[in-house]
């Protein structure tokens, strides 16, 4: 035995070792690559004074170049820097990626094994300086003050490029509960909102564009000027994994819903006081085969078995570019039938150029959805109805059908090979450099793209906190009351499963024992199917299945059996659960609200308005019949679309 352990102790020392000795020379590598990208760049932009005017001073030359004179119009300002720019630049501007804050608000150049998707990241300075790049989605934040800093840090980087052409920070939606790499980014510093599907239960326009203000008023202040949001795809498809991020079936509700959303991120028109909305994902990706995401190839087919393209565009052409979105955002996937090519969206000619350039008259921003072309450790490339073109052609294929930038990708080497062999046009390439640098000149980045430290003041207004609340109360839906059961009367014993305590301290004694309590309240959400592939990012979505495990299910209604219960579904997607709505007393549907305002609803703190946005199916079985592209055709759903009742 001491043998084994011996030799078994230094199998655990030579392993160690080499991991120590691989992370040194990783760290060289990367402090290397950071050194030489960091010593491309120049100096600071200065400041120059002309007619009693500050100007930037943004190619460092010593005269008010057009592009730098803010008292111009912006097509002079455009033309005039696509003048100066070489290839190298323009390859750069179209290509947008993750990036991460280092510590305290740090340039994030050495990955950190605290942080294990910073190894899974270029550092900014290869991404910046090397490759000219600078439009960057942004990831988790800690604070709001490390954001500021970090902000500022980069666009002073930004500024000591050859050009000094400011960087464009984008995020995922961050005023909710999700944390999911490639949907949601919950940052708790902002004010906290219902998802939008909750958003859609409260059907209020007027509301949803107070949400897009004061949403664009955060986001000013932490510098992210572009919003990878509003999904203005509809929820036919109950077993999709991105229904929490809609508002609903209802094309006409989203319509009206998604228009709003992007007034209040944009306003009337775009200006330096905007954020700009890539709304996505265009023609809408609700209708998944059998419900598997397009960001896999389990998903890669979007079906229409009711022939119901023409639906899905609704969200779009009566919301969207009524309310002149910044920049549109196609899905990942095939649509099967639709065109005569089945290739993914942004692969495909008839839906980018032929649909939205020229059918609809899209003028804005067209970016792919993340990672096309590329295999990456977090997911293959999703080059779907492509998968045997090269690299080189996927990034061609996709600029020839009209597309403007590439999500998720850094690959400028690509498009410059495509620019030396002549297969992309110096025209054709100017027209999306002149698309993306017009957004850039229009926000105002090129004029003054720094942040004040007392933007943080911001995150202390307690009207946005008020309003995020009044939203999420407004959002619950009350699906079942049995007996009048709601609302309970204070101090009632209660039970809690899924639920946080101190959330129901101020109404309700909580138990420990299912024996002490007068009511149980439980609550959860829709089971989902384990991922079809092996991939890291596929772990993180749920979809696929709606009804419990037979034993997972007797046990909740097991439980349930003791005691008179309240069943709080939270509603990423609609579970089937006919058996458990049997048993309970009474059922709340729940949009990612906070447990505070649940408790309230249940001790009759304010009266429920929300009406479903969707339908809940009443079995595995009517969702498997259902057809994908079509809404409200669950046979003799559980509940209805636009259910809701009131303690009235």
């Amino acid at each position: 035995m001491k043998k084994f352990l011996k030799i078994l102790g230094f199998i655990v020392l030579g392993m160690l070792l080499v991991a120590l000795g691989t992370y040194a020379f990783l760290n060289f590598k990367w402090e290397s690559q950071s050194k030489n990208a960091l010593a491309l760049l120049g100096a600071e932009a200065p400041i120059i004074q002309v007619d009693n005017l500050d100007f930037r001073d943004l190619n460092k030359n010593g005269q008010l170049d057009t592009y730098e004179d803010f008292r111009l119009g912006v097509e002079d300002r455009v033309d005039d820097l696509v003048a100066q720019m070489n290839d190298e630049e323009k390859a750069g501007l179209l290509f947008i990626n993750m990036i991460l804050l280092g510590k305290d608000g740090d340039i994030q150049e050495i990955p950190s094994l605290s942080n294990p998707f910073s190894l899974m990241l270029e550092n900014t300075s290869s991404q910046l300086a090397e490759k000219h790049m600078n439009h960057f989605n942004i990831l988790m934040a800690d604070n709001a003050a490390d954001l500021i800093s970090w902000h500022n840090k980069i666009q002073k980087m930004a500024g000591r490029t050859r050009l000094g052409i400011p960087v464009t920070i984008a995020s995922d939606p961050r005023h909710g509960k999700e944390i999911n790499i490639g949907a949601g980014l919950s940052t708790r510093f902002f004010s906290y909102w219902p998802s939008p599907l909750g958003m859609g239960a409260i059907g209020d326009s007027s509301l949803i564009r107070e949400f897009g203000d004061i949403a664009r008023q955060e986001y000013l202040a932490t510098g992210i000027r572009w919003a990878l949001h509003p999904m203005a795809d509809l929820a036919t498809e109950p077993r999709w994994a991105r229904v929490n991020g809609t508002f609903g079936e209802d094309a006409r509700l989203s319509a009206k819903l998604t228009e709003a959303y992007v007034l209040g991120f944009q306003g009337d028109s775009l200006s330096n006081s905007s954020v700009g909305c890539m709304t996505k994902h265009f023609s809408g990706g609700g209708p998944q085969e059998d419900g598997w995401d397009a960001h896999f190839a389990s998903g890669k087919g979007q079906v229409y078995p009711g022939n119901n393209f023409e639906y899905h565009l609704i969200p779009f052409t009566d919301g969207a570019f009524p309310a002149k979105t910044a920049a549109i955002m196609p899905y990942y996937g095939i649509p099967k039938g639709i065109t005569s090519e089945d290739v993914g969206y942004a692969y495909n000619k008839e839906m980018i150029t032929d649909l939205l350039r020229d059918s609809l008259g899209y003028e804005g921003i067209i970016c792919t959805d993340w990672g096309l072309i590329t295999d990456r450790m977090i997911k293959e490339a999703s080059a779907w109805g492509v998968e045997e073109l090269s690299e080189k052609e996927r990034a061609l294929k996709i600029f020839n059908v009209g597309c403007d930038m590439y999500g998720g990708e850094s690959r400028t080497d690509l498009i410059l090979e495509l620019i030396k062999d002549g297969s992309i046009s110096q025209t054709r390439l100017d027209e999306s450099v002149k698309r993306i640098l017009r957004n850039k000149f229009v926000l105002g980045l090129f004029d003054d793209p720094y942040l004040a430290e007392e933007n943080i003041d911001i995150f202390d207004n307690s009207v946005f906190k008020a309003k995020g609340e009044e939203a999420q109360r407004k959002s619950m839906v009350l699906l079942k009351n049995e007996e009048s059961i709601l609302p309970l009367t204070e101090k009632t014993k209660v039970y809690l499963e899924g639920l946080d305590a101190a959330a129901f301290s101020a109404y309700a004694e909580v138990v420990d024992k299912v024996e002490d309590a007068e009511v149980i309240i439980h609550k959860f959400a829709a089971p989902f199917s384990p991922p079809k592939g092996g991939g890291f990012l596929e772990r993180m979505f749920h979809q696929g299945r709606l009804d419990f495990p037979e034993e997972e299910k007797q046990e909740k209604l097991a439980l349930m059996a003791q005691k008179p219960t309240i069943t709080v579904l939270s509603i990423d997607r609609p579970p089937v659960v006919p058996e458990i709505n049997a048993a309970s007393k009474a059922v709340i549907a729940d949009f990612e609200c906070q447990d505070e305002i649940i408790a309230e609803l249940i001790f009759g703190q304010f009266n429920p308005s929300g009406k479903l946005p969707i339908e809940i199916p009443s079995s595995a079985e009517a969702v498997q019949n259902q057809m994908e592209d079509v809404p409200y055709d669950s046979e003799a759903p559980l509940y209805k679309y636009g259910h809701g009742l009131s303690f009235n």
